[in-house]
């Protein structure tokens, strides 16, 4: 019998560059450790009460609601506007370059953005800020590994080595060697 399946919840708001460094840290190590990571946009304003990433966290939680597949992808590029390129994500216009430049269509892009005001989608992200406060999130990013039948909370991107122990893993550092080699 193989080891019991292992499952990582990373909370994170794009307006967190900490956020980036874990998410592009897991991306990388899921396959690797063979961990399910799961992405969960999350508000850092519902936990530390100021931030500005609003319509962009809402986006990525219809984006996650509506073609999960993609959220990913989304994320990254709405963290390479704000963070790389020093551009707006806060706009509707901002958002809708990012989720086309991810891949997304101009008409998904478009209706995916039409569901940041809607009931559904304001109910979501803060129920999934309310999970992760639950967890002890006092900042982001948070990673919850559920390992062995025991949960874990991380916070920072400066866990990975405790994240690596804790699933019985080896730490390769930010970019390991597979992936080094295909760069």
């Amino acid at each position: 019998m193989g080891p019991l399946p292992r499952t990582l919840e990373l909370f994170y708001d794009v307006l967190s560059p900490y956020s980036w460094l874990c998410f592009e840290v897991l991306c990388r190590y899921q396959k690797i450790w063979n961990v399910k990571l799961q992405l969960q946009p999350t508000l850092i304003a519902g936990i530390m009460k100021d931030s500005g990433s609003l319509s962009a966290m809402r986006f990525l939680t219809a984006v996650n609601m509506e073609t999960p597949e993609m959220l990913e992808k989304v994320s990254r590029e709405l963290w390479m506007r704000v963070w790389s390129r020093d551009e707006d994500i806060s706009e509707p216009q901002s958002i809708l370059a990012a989720a086309e430049k991810a891949g997304l269509s101009a008409e998904q892009a478009q209706g995916l953005l039409g569901m940041i005001s809607t009931a559904e989608v304001k109910k979501r992200l803060m129920e999934v800020t309310e999970v992760a406060c639950k967890y002890g999130a006092f900042g982001l990013p948070v990673t919850v590994a559920h390992v062995d039948g025991q949960t874990h909370m991380l916070f920072g991107s400066d866990r990975m080595e405790l994240l690596a122990y804790l699933l019985g893993e080896k730490w390769m550092g930010p970019v390991p060697p597979a992936l080094n080699a295909r760069l």
